[in-house]
Formats: structure tokens, sequence, C-alpha cells
């Protein structure tokens, strides 16, 4: 329900306000808004007489926000920035909807950035915004329609559609493996490079291989094409998803330090929140990967 009319200030009285608590002066603010400081201080005193309270110090020609003023300021911002949001994403695409996704670096990168284009074509009507998160957030505190998840099932008050499995293979530079090794006890020799949002990786992986990995050492990296490259420069042996060792081994920067690519605990999925209506956008994403599986 939308709140009464006298409860909604006008924009350009939220805009003097933000700008003046942003920038520190009324001054400032007048400079950034094309407005002279008695407009600007016009618009504070429109503000203060619809919400009913004060929001501004006054001495002489000095203007400070109360410290209620500056609480206020946040929300306004938020909303400001959302609204700004919004107008652009409509600009951008008049003629339909869009879908704001959060992926995971590599894997939009290398999976489902070369697929998109299939998208694109099947709804041209719609704007796929794309934009990185490393771990699960709230949607209801984003404005995001969905997000690419790895690992369980354990992202609460989400929808789960699978979208793949994940194999992993331990890649490394050829001048630090110049060729594959034949025991993976052998790979203990080497540091070893760990992500920041899976430590317990490589302990799966010599889980897997009937071996019990020592105190772990070795750099610990926020995202795989980051490890990717640190292996590339010799810091270490790197445990990646297949879909990105595999280019990395195409273009001669990595080889293989053993073996094939094993199955990963994980998985990866779309997730998007079950307490909000699915928009069409979203609809029609879902049902686009669901025939691309």
């Amino acid at each position: 329900m939308m709140a009464p009319r006298r409860f909604l200030p006008s924009i350009s009285s939220l805009l003097a306000l933000e700008a003046v608590e942003r920038l520190g002066s009324a001054t400032a603010a007048a400079e950034e808004l094309s407005l002279t400081h008695s407009a600007v201080s016009r618009q504070l005193k429109t503000l203060e007489g619809q919400l009913g309270l004060p929001l501004v110090f006054r001495d002489g020609a000095r203007l400070a926000l109360t410290p209620v003023a500056k609480d206020y300021c946040q929300t306004v911002r938020a909303c400001l920035q959302d609204l700004s949001r919004a107008s652009l994403a409509l600009k951008a695409n008049p003629l339909g909807g869009s879908l704001n996704l959060s992926i995971l670096p590599a894997f939009g990168i290398h999976w489902l950035a070369p697929r998109l284009r299939s998208f694109a074509e099947a709804h041209p009507e719609i704007s796929v915004n794309l934009s990185t998160r490393l771990a699960p957030f709230d949607f209801a505190q984003d404005t995001f329609d969905a997000a690419i998840h790895y690992g369980q099932r354990n992202w609460s008050g989400v929808e789960y559609l699978g979208i793949a499995p994940e194999y992993v293979l331990p890649v490394a530079s050829p001048r630090l493996i110049p060729q594959p090794l034949t025991q993976a006890r052998a790979l203990l020799d080497y540091p070893l490079l760990h992500l920041e949002t899976r430590p317990d990786a490589w302990e799966s992986w010599f889980a897997g291989h009937g071996l019990q990995l020592p105190k772990q050492r070795g750099m610990l990296i926020d995202q795989f094409t980051t490890m990717a490259q640190a292996a590339a420069h010799d810091f270490g042996v790197a445990l990646l998803p297949s879909y990105l060792a595999e280019s990395e081994i195409r273009n001669g920067r990595l080889v293989s330090a053993f073996g094939v690519p094993v199955l990963a605990p994980g998985r990866y999925y779309l997730v998007w929140p079950e307490a909000r209506p699915i928009r069409a956008p979203l609809q029609k994403f879902t049902a686009w990967l669901r025939g691309i599986l």
C-alpha cells in the first residue's frame, strides 16, 4: 500500500538534503545541483515543514544537519539510488523488462556468458544486467531478481534450479610442473593455492584420492580467475573448475598437474527469493535455462 502523499517529500528537497549531507555544506550542494545557496536553504525548509521537525542547524549562512537528519539521509540516498537505477534500466530497454542477475565471476564468464547470446536472441525485449557476488546475500536488501549459487542447497528462503555439477582439476605453470605427476601425494611437495569461499576444496580432493591433507599452506585468493593468474606465475598449484582449467591449458598458460577432472562436492544453482512474486523476465530466463540443460 502506498504511503499517504503527505509523507512523500519532493525529489528536489530530498536531493538537496542528500547533497548537503554528502558534501558537507549548502554551498557545495548548491554548486552540484546548479542552484543558489538560498534555493537549497528553501528546499530544506520545505522538507522540514512537511516532516514537522527540524533537520538543520542554522548559524547565519551556514547549515549543518541534525543527527536525525543524517540518519534519515541514509535511507533517502538508498531510495534515490534505486530510483536512478530503475530509470537507467528503463531508458536502456524501453520496450521490455530487465533481469538483474548476480553471478559468480568465473562461472559467469566461462559458462554462462557464452550461452547468453541465445537468450538475448530469443528475448530481445529483456535486458540482462550482470553483477558479481561471491557469497549468498539477503535478497530483501538487494535488487537482484536471481543469483548463481555454488555449493549445497543451503541458501535459506530461495527456490533452486540445478544448473550443472562441477569437475575440478589441479593445474600449474609448465615451469613449476613440466610433466603431470604420477601420484596425487606428490602434490603435497608444492604450495597449494586456496579459494576463500571454498577453504576445504583441496581437503575434499585429497580425501577423494585416499589422502589426508596436512596443515594448509599457500596463498588464499578470492576468485578463480585470480588463482589461475597466480598459478601461471608459479605461485603454486591451483584446483580449478574444468571449464576454466581447460581454457587455460588450451592457451598454454597452465598444464594439468595430475590426473583427470573429478567431481566436486558442490553444484551450481540458479536461486531466487521464494517470498517474492516471480517477474516475467525471470520466468522466461528460467524456462530458457531449463531448455538448454
